[in-house]
Order: C-alpha cells, then structure tokens, then sequence
C-alpha cells in the first residue's frame, strides 16, 4: 500500500488476498421472481392480430411471455430475441421442452424457431413488441395500479423507497381508521422488488417488459393497489417500459453517468425525458434545482409539478426551515395554496431532503394527502446500501453507500462532513467496463473531501484493477496539495476498509462508498461474495481501530 504525500502518480499495490472465487452467472431474468397465478389463456390468433400479421396454423392458449428460455413456463409464449452473441431462436428447443406453447422470433430466427414445431409469430423486431404483447397476456395488470416511476442519475433507490413509504402508509390508513391495518403496496428496483411482505433481490434496475408486466400481474393477484419503481435510462430505450403509462413520473437530476451507452448527455437528457410524454405518463414531478430539470419543464408533454429543496422561488413545494442532522433532517414542505407540512427525511444529506420532498410532491399530485405522506416517508427505516450505518459499538460512525459517480460521491462527502465532528476516512473504487472518464473525477473528489481517501477495487469486471486505481490516483494527484488528504492505495477492497477503520478516533466517520447494497466483487467474470457492510462491520469488531494512528499523516481543516 502507497502513501500519497506529493504529486507522483506512480504506486505499488498489495495482491489481493488469496481466496476461493465462486463462478455466478449473469442471469436476463431472476428465476426467483414470481410469476401470475391466475392468468386466462390469451389465443394466439389474438396476439397475432395485436402484431398485425397473419396468426400461424395450430391456434393455442398463451398464459405467459418471457424472453429467457430457461424461465419458460408451460403455456408462456417465448420471444427468440437477437443478441450480440446468440440468437434466442437457438434456445428454442430448450423452451420447447419446458412446455412454451409458441415462439416469437424475427425473420432471421424464424426458422430455427419453426423447428421446434411450435407455431412461430414473425415481426421484424421483436423486442419493440414485448411491452404490448405482455400488457395482452396479462390483461393490462397495470391499469390497476397507481404507477409512480422515479428516473435520475442519482437517488432513484431513495426517492423509490420513501414512495414506497408514503403508499404503504396511505394504504393503512385507507384499509383501517387508526392507520395500523397492514395493505400491500409495490416496490420495483435496483435492490430489491417486493409485494407486500414478499422479496425478490433484482437483477436489473428496471425489469424487461415482460417481467415487469408479470410482476404488475402478481401485485394485482396480492392485492397491492399501488407501486413505486426506479426507471432508468436504459429501460426507456430499450422498451423495457412499453406498455407502461405511470400516473407520475419523478425526475429528480441529471450528472454524467452511462455515457458507456449514450453517447453524450444531449442523448442521456432525451432518454430521460421519453418518461415526461403523453406515451409514458399522465404527470410529471421535476427537480428546478436541477438545470436539466428547469429544461424539461419546458419540453414535458404532461403537465408538471415541480419542487425545489434549494428554495426556488418558481417552486411548486420547497423545502424550508431545514434543520440537518446525523442520521436525518427535518424540514417543511411549503406547497400549492399555502400547505405547510413538518417532514422528515430519514437519511443524511442535503440530496436526501430533495429527495424526500420529490417523495411528497409525487404523492401529493397523485392524490395522497400530503401529511400522510411525509408521516409515511419519515418512518422510512432506511435504504440498504444508501448512506447505510453499521453500529459495532464503536465511537465513530460508519456507512456504506452506493455513491459511484463524481457528483454522487461529493454529494456523500459534503453530507457526511456537515455531522462529522472529527475526520473524514472514505473508501472508494471505480467499476471495469464502465464509462473511464468518471475514474480521475472520482479519485479526485475523494482526495479533495476526505481526510483519509483509500482508492480500491469496485467490480473490476473484464479490467486490469490497477489500471483502474491508476486512473484514479492521476485524478487525486491533480488535486493541489494544500486541499489534499492522504491518498492510500490498496487493491484489495478488504484490506482497504480495514486501513479505513485503522484510522478512525471518537467522533470520526468512516465511508465505503461504491457498491452499496451488491454482495458480490467481479473479478475477471468471476463473481465472489462480498459485501462491504459485511466486511466494515467485520473490520471494526477485529479493533482494527486501535491499531497505531500516525497523527502526522492528519491534515487541517477543509477549505
């Protein structure tokens, strides 16, 4: 491990300790996900009509769709999707013998499709029928469900799950006068799905159409009335919202990130604003704290509210009188005619009041009492992975989040800095096979906010790790000296968030930020278990924070 302490950009790094890696693979579908029930069989022909084109000899009954031959279930029409290596329509034969009743394929997978002797439906492209065809086998589950779609590049996870909160919350007040009857409410995204009680850990921020419509299938069967889900960007250009009309949709900010997939932030910005028209939803939510927020304003399709944590005065809800705490703010949500509602966000963070009030003014446009809503989102227990405290006792506090973009990280940093009396000691890595150009702003950032700033391996994917960390520490060392903490560099993600805890006195923090809530490192295609509140967690019960403190390595206050 190599100590920063002037401008070189050269380093050494400790090899990753020895250990057994587990082969996981990359499924296109959760096998765990739930499936519908009680789905009436949909005729072929019926599907065929939908697709405009002739229906195939041998009308059957279809009561499922999926894309994943190896997620068939007996009766599911399977759609042979074209890839980049496969073609579905090889995995016919497969789906054949789980029991699908017929294929969809496009012409060039058409007739390994026909060799299955199932009946084959034959589009051009396939993908861009899923959406449709799933609302039809399923009987537009999603007509009975308030939808509220939340996209962003940063705080998706949170804004989703205090909705979540706020319906849940709605929904037990509805079903009972003294609010405390339990009822069903949906949540959809990176962490996790869940109906009602029921759990399913995600594979994909966003479902493929046709996952996302058996699950809309599930909730209804289950009696959830109402869902909150992440959308990303992804999913709007791939269709994997088709068929989807959300009641409201929430645009919270917009910060370069994916831009592996868009080409620039002029495409990021227009795959954003696909959910603010008429196809997609009936109301928007925007963020005018956010200049592409104040920009959609003005190209939304649907009508708008907008909300400000920053005090806009153009604001429809502001947040004021904010008062920041440790493990949470409070604040007043200033809305429409003079509403004036005391909230909490149960969250750290500037960022975290924004997205707390996006919370309420979502709820509040889809008809939900404004004060039920922000006691719902205030009893909000906390999100995994997002500013996430891990309490052994110590004297100091540590988190874990999900912070894996430069703004992200700055935003954790500053939030962090505001409740933390003593240093700031922060872990941090950068993910293989991902957008490059973010590495030395990230590196750069944590040197610059943090006391300690140990740069690590995040997922290093297909990548050399230390040639990740070396774009990192050119990104630290740009920082001037004076504004510089100590930069360590460690590969193993391990051995680096116990240098972390090493460092950590009374009224300290400790963050490992990047990779949140995942529980597996991406080495080389491999995936091994790993799971950073595990291992910081492991790391302060060892007392690695009563190993010997260098006070020279300390530097003054931040600037």
């Amino acid at each position: 491990m190599r100590t920063i302490t002037d401008g070189s950009t050269s380093f050494s790094s400790t090899p990753a300790a020895p250990g057994t890696l587990t082969a996981v693979s990359h499924p296109e579908r959760n096998p765990q996900a739930p499936r519908p029930e009680k789905v009436p069989p949909v005729p072929l022909s019926a599907l065929a009509a939908l697709l405009g084109i002739e229906a195939p000899a041998g009308d059957v009954g279809i009561s499922g769709i999926t894309h994943d031959s190896r997620a068939v279930s007996p009766g599911d029409l399977y759609c042979a999707l074209p890839g980049a290596r496969f073609h579905g329509a090889d995995f016919a034969g497969q789906a054949a013998g789980l029991g699908a009743a017929a294929v969809l394929a496009d012409p060039t997978g058409a007739e390994r499709a026909a060799a299955t002797g199932l009946p084959v439906l034959v589009v051009a492209d396939p993908r861009a029928r899923l959406g449709d065809l799933a609302v039809a086998v399923y009987g537009d589950p999603g007509r009975d469900l308030l939808q509220i779609g939340v996209t962003g590049t940063s705080g998706k996870t949170t804004t989703s799950y205090l909705i979540e909160g706020a319906l849940r919350r709605a929904a037990a007040e509805a079903a009972g006068a003294d609010g405390t009857v339990p009822a069903p409410t949906g949540l959809i995204g990176t962490v996790e799905t869940r109906i009602g009680t029921d759990r399913v850990k995600s594979t994909r921020t966003t479902p493929e159409a046709t996952e996302l419509q058996a699950l809309f299938a599930v909730m209804r069967e289950r009696g959830v009335r109402a869902v909150a889900m992440e959308v990303s960007s992804h999913a709007l250009v791939m269709g994997r919202v088709d068929g989807c009309v959300f009641d409201i949709g929430v645009f919270l900010n917009l910060s370069p990130e994916h831009l592996d997939f868009h080409p620039d932030m002029e495409d990021y910005f227009r795959a954003k604003a696909q959910l603010f028209t008429r196809a997609r939803s009936r109301r928007g939510v925007v963020n005018l704290d956010d200049a592409w927020g104040r920009r959609l304003v003005t190209e939304a399709e649907v009508p708008v509210t907008t909300f400000s944590a920053e005090g806009h005065p153009d604001a429809d809800w502001r947040a004021e009188d904010v008062v920041a705490g440790p493990v949470g703010s409070t604040f007043t949500a200033a809305g429409p005619g003079g509403v004036r509602v005391e909230a909490a966000a149960p969250l750290p963070g500037a960022f975290n009041v924004a997205n707390a009030l996006a919370a309420i003014a979502a709820c509040a446009a889809a008809g939900i009492d404004p004060e039920t809503a922000a006691a719902g989102i205030a009893a909000v227990p906390g999100v995994p992975g997002r500013l996430e405290r891990v309490d052994a006792g110590q004297p100091y506090l540590a988190v874990v989040d999900y912070a894996h973009k430069p703004d992200a990280v700055v935003s954790v940093l500053q939030a962090l800095r505001r409740v933390t009396s003593g240093e700031l000691h922060a872990v941090l890595g950068c993910g293989g096979d991902r957008d490059p150009h973010k590495r030395p702003g990230m590196g750069a950032a944590l040197a610059r906010l943090a006391d300690t700033a140990v740069l690590t391996s995040d997922n290093p994917r297909s990548e050399d790790p230390l040639a990740i960390l070396a774009a990192m520490l050119a990104g630290a060392a740009e920082v001037p000296a004076h504004e510089r903490g100590t930069v360590l560099v460690e590969e193993d993600r391990a051995a680096a968030i116990a240098a972390a805890v090493a460092r950590a006195r009374p009224g300290d923090t400790v963050l490992v930020a990047g990779k949140g809530h995942e529980q597996g490192q991406d080495i080389a295609g491999v995936i091994r278990p790993f799971d950073d509140r595990v291992e910081l967690r492991a790391a302060i019960e060892r007392g690695s924070s009563h190993a010997p403190h260098d006070p020279d390595a300390r530097r003054g206050p931040l600037q």
